[in-house]
């Protein structure tokens, strides 16, 4: 696992379809370590929160590694149960427009599963080969990193979360020409 390897947090608020929850999955694998209880969360990990203003960028680099990533799972119909900055400590991040490759949201924008929140996070932050270790066991998870292929590239090559910002700027202007 060498010096470039983050740990995975993962809540788990019980929201979803047990069976077909990606969570679990990485659990049960060793990919992440899973809570169901706030008092369990690490201290200061990166939040990946929806609702951030800040988008994650590679400067997230130093933060994802010393003190971790932490995915929320939950519902998108749920979103405002999200917890409070109160209830979960540490730096919040968002990530920029990706489209889903999950078979329930396949090709909707911006509606990740948890493992593609997260390796999408660990792409953009420079952590490209655990990303790719994180969505290999998942039949669909190859396809997520190939349908965002070039997104992730740009991302990641922003300086900042303004340049990502800026990245999603140009690609939400590009979409709109076309649609």
């Amino acid at each position: 696992m060498g010096l470039g390897y983050v740990r995975l947090y993962i809540y788990h608020m019980r929201q979803d379809d047990a069976r077909k929850c990606t969570a679990m999955k990485l659990k049960r694998l060793g990919l992440a370590r899973v809570f169901f209880s706030l008092r369990e969360a690490p201290r200061g990990a990166l939040i990946l929160d929806p609702r951030a203003k800040k988008a994650l960028s590679r400067q997230d680099r130093q933060i994802m590694l010393s003190r971790g990533l932490l995915a929320v799972d939950c519902s998108w119909a749920c979103i405002e149960s999200f917890p409070s900055p109160r209830a979960l400590r540490g730096p919040r991040r968002c990530l920029p427009y990706l489209v889903a490759a999950n078979p329930i949201n396949y090709g909707v924008p911006t509606k990740l599963s948890t493992a593609e929140a997260l390796a999408a996070a660990l792409y953009i932050a420079g952590f490209r080969e655990q990303a790719e270790e994180v969505l290999s066991v998942f039949k669909w998870g190859p396809v997520f990193l190939e349908l965002n292929k070039e997104l992730l590239e740009a991302y990641s090559e922003a300086e900042d979360s303004s340049g990502v910002l800026a990245v999603q700027r140009e690609v939400l202007k590009e979409l709109q020409a076309k649609g």
